[in-house]
C-alpha cells in the first residue's frame, strides 16, 4: 500500500514511518522540519522519504497514487494551543479538513486521523468510551474534536476515515519529546535526582507506548475496511491508566536515588479514565506490548547508554512550545507558521 504519512520528523512519526516500511507498505512523508534541530539518537533503520512542506499547502499532486494517508501533522500539544490559539484553529482544524477533503478528491481511500483521548477533558463518571460527551479543555482538543465531526461527514463508499484517540504518548524516540509527563518526569530524574511536582497528582491520565500506537495504525491500516471505516479507537489499554502521582512513583521507583514530593493541589483540572475495550476486540493483532514501568526502564537504559546531560534534556528542540517560540522570536517562520526565506 502507498501510504503518505503527515509529520514523518515529529515524535510519532519517526517511529511510525520506518514500521510501516518494514511491514512491507510504500511510504512517503510530509513534514515541516520545525522539530528537524531535535535528536536525541540513531533509531531508526530505514527513514521515508520526506517532503518539506506545511500541511496547508499540500497539493492534489502530492496525492498521486496514494492509498492511505496517516495524519499526525499538527501543533502538537496544549500549551502551544493556548498561546496561539486562532493558529491552532487554522492548522489543526482546517488544514486537517482540507487535507481530508483533498484525499477523497485525489482518490484516496483510506484517512488515519490521530486524534486524542484529551478530547474527554473532565470526567467523573468511570471509563469514559468512544460513545461518551467529549468535554474539550483546550484549543488542541477542541479541535481535534472539530476534525472528526467535519470528517465524519465526508466518509462514504470511496472514503474510509478512522479516528484515533490516543492515550498520553510515552517512550523513546529519535525525535524524542521531554514535554509529555512520563518522558519530562523521567528525564527530571535523571538530570535533578528530583521529582518536585506543585500538584498532589491525584488526576487520572491514560498512557500508551508510541510503539503501541503505531502498532495500532498499521494494524487499522491492514483491517477489512468494514472494521475502520467512520469509525473511532480509543488507543491504549484499560490497564494502563494512571495517577499522575503513581506514574511518579514508577519513575522515582525506576531512577534509583531520586527524590519525590508532591504539592497540595493543582491547576490542571483535566482528569479522566478511558476504556480501550473497543480497540482490543474489535481491531485484529491490536494488545499494546507496553506499560508504564517498561517504559521507565526504557529511558532510563537510554539515558545511561546515550550519557544524557541536563542541557540534552533541555534543548529547546525536545520541547515544542521552546522550539517554535525560538523559531518566532528568531523570525524563521512568520505569525502564520509559515517558513519566512533568509533575509526576508
Amino acid at each position: 500500500m502507498k501510504i503518505l504519512v503527515t509529520g514523518t520528523e515529529g515524535y510519532l512519526g519517526s517511529l511510525l514511518a520506518p514500521i510501516l516500511m518494514q511491514r512491507g507498505h510504500d511510504v512517503i512523508g510530509v513534514d515541516t522540519g520545525f522539530y528537524k534541530v531535535g535528536w536525541l539518537y540513531n533509531g531508526t533503520p530505514l527513514t521515508a522519504k520526506t517532503l518539506n512542506k506545511d500541511l496547508r499547502q499540500i497539493s492534489i499532486e502530492d496525492l498521486e497514487g496514494v492509498e492511505a494517508i496517516v495524519h499526525m501533522a499538527e501543533l502538537s500539544n496544549d500549551p502551544a494551543g493556548q498561546l496561539y490559539p486562532n493558529i491552532t484553529y487554522d492548522i489543526n482544524h482546517k488544514g486537517s479538513v482540507r487535507l481530508a477533503t483533498l484525499a477523497k478528491t485525489a482518490g484516496v481511500r483510506r484517512f488515519v486521523y490521530m486524534s486524542s483521548c484529551s478530547v474527554y477533558g473532565v470526567a467523573t463518571a468511570g471509563d469514559v468510551t468512544e460513545e461518551s460527551p467529549v468535554n474539550p479543555q483546550t484549543a488542541y482538543a477542541e479541535c481535534k474534536t472539530l476534525v472528526e465531526r467535519d470528517v465524519t461527514t465526508v466518509a462514504d463508499d470511496s472514503f474510509s476515515p478512522t479516528f484515533m484517540r490516543n492515550a498520553t504518548a510515552f517512550g523513546a524516540s529519535p525525535r524524542m519529546r521531554f514535554d509529555i509527563v512520563l518522558n519530562n518526569l523521567a528525564g527530571l530524574a535523571w538530570t535533578t535526582k528530583e521529582i518536585k511536582m506543585t500538584s498532589d497528582g491525584t488526576p487520572w491520565r491514560p498512557l500508551v507506548h508510541a510503539l503501541d500506537i503505531a502498532k495500532a495504525i498499521a494494524c487499522t491500516l491492514e483491517a477489512p475496511r468494514d472494521i475502520i471505516h467512520n469509525q473511532i479507537f480509543n488507543v491504549g489499554d484499560t490497564a494502563q491508566n494512571y495517577r499522575v502521582k503513581q506514574v511518579a512513583e514508577i519513575i522515582a521507583e525506576t531512577f534509583k536515588g531520586c527524590k519525590l514530593s508532591f504539592g497540595e493541589n493543582g491547576a490542571d483540572n483535566r482528569s479522566y479514565r478511558v476504556s480501550f475495550e473497543k480497540i482490543n476486540t474489535v481491531l485484529p493483532g491490536f494488545k499494546c506490548e507496553w506499560d508504564a514501568r517498561r517504559g521507565a526502564q526504557q529511558l532510563f537504559d537510554l539515558f545511561t547508554q546515550i550519557d544524557m546531560t541536563a542541557d540534552t534534556f533541555l534543548f529547546r528542540g525536545f520541547t515544542r512550545l521552546k522550539q517554535l517560540e525560538y523559531l518566532i522570536r528568531t523570525q524563521q517562520i512568520d505569525r502564520d507558521f509559515f517558513w519566512k526565506s533568509l533575509g526576508d
